[in-house]
């Protein structure tokens, strides 16, 4: 592994309370899991504070790419600042498929993105480092991909034409079901929520091995029945070609931090002493409010963020 190398950071962002996102989300919905308020709210400003974070823990990333829909761009953002681009769908992905709501088909373009590193870690715009990291942290000396296991497994192959199922888990389901045909049929445990390191050459040649259901996935508005999900598909790839390694559960657990925000003001409170206690090198703060956030819990977690990463990034206003 070069440690050399540029490597580059991705964010996909959205926020929905851009003057006109909703207008045009809700043209295009057609169930009420198209609209859920999770995938595109940012009441927390978690982007902001992760771009921080970067700055703060990871200040050898060469530059910073946020992914959003025209004509968005972070209300806090600082105009023309070098390190920091917004980059829009229409300026790397297919004109005919816009717009698009569907996070599956955003990501498999994002390899494509206009003066990218070849290796790149890509952040939801809820995880944030907090800790010192290293590329080390993300690959072994040899180059391949750790991949940090947690607890449990996700749906099996026959889940992805059950009735009532989320199309998260359905897309999960159908990802496993390539998985099964390409390296063997196994019960597949999920991931954490940290960075993924990813080579686009290597992103390219997972795309080349399923064309036919990544055209599917990209052609889909919004989640859909026999999509893929990338960033579940692309670490079981390189551990069935021999370019990922699993690391310990022990190591996932000490290492990395999951917060699903719940409305419950106690929770939170323990939540984010555990996190404190565990001092892990990255933290998700997954938005599980539902449509109406608790707006003690909200204070309580922007209070965290604000005493976490209080130093602004040159890239803010």
């Amino acid at each position: 592994m070069n440690g050399a190398e540029p490597i580059d950071a991705v964010y996909m962002w959205v926020d929905d309370s851009f003057p006109g996102y909703r207008d045009v989300l809700n043209q295009y919905a057609d169930v009420k899991q198209d609209t859920n308020p999770s995938r595109t709210r940012d009441n927390l400003d978690t982007l902001k504070y992760s771009v921080r974070s970067l700055r703060l823990y990871a200040p050898w990333l060469r530059n910073i790419f946020i992914v959003s829909c025209r004509p968005q761009t972070p209300r806090w953002l600082k105009e023309d600042v070098p390190g920091l681009t917004v980059v829009h769908h229409d300026q790397f992905m297919d004109a005919s498929i816009m717009p698009t709501f569907n996070s599956f088909a955003i990501q498999s373009y994002l390899h494509l993105i206009p003066g990218l590193s070849k290796r790149f870690l890509q952040f939801d715009d809820d995880v944030l480092l907090s800790a010192p990291v290293t590329l080390a942290d993300f690959a072994d000396a040899a180059g391949r991909l750790r991949v940090f296991h947690r607890f449990g497994h996700t749906p099996d192959e026959t889940k992805r034409d059950q009735d009532g199922i989320s199309r998260w888990n359905a897309s999960l389901a159908h990802s496993n079901h390539l998985l099964n045909a390409a390296f063997g049929t196994r019960a597949r445990p999920t991931f954490t929520h940290v960075p993924l390191l990813i080579d686009r050459d290597w992103w390219a040649e997972m795309i080349a091995r399923w064309p036919d259901d990544f055209a599917r996935t990209r052609t889909s508005r919004f989640r859909a029945k026999y999509n893929v999900v990338p960033d579940y598909l692309y670490p079981h790839f390189l551990l069935g070609t021999g370019r990922g390694i699993a690391v310990s559960r022990l190591r996932t657990y000490r290492d990395t931090f999951y917060f699903g925000i719940e409305n419950y003001t106690a929770y939170a409170l323990w939540k984010l002493a555990q996190r404190r206690a565990i001092g892990a090198k990255t933290l998700c703060l997954n938005d599980n409010f539902g449509d109406n956030p608790n707006p003690r819990v909200v204070k309580l977690v922007r209070d965290f963020l604000d005493k976490s990463y209080p130093v602004k990034s040159p890239f803010e206003a």
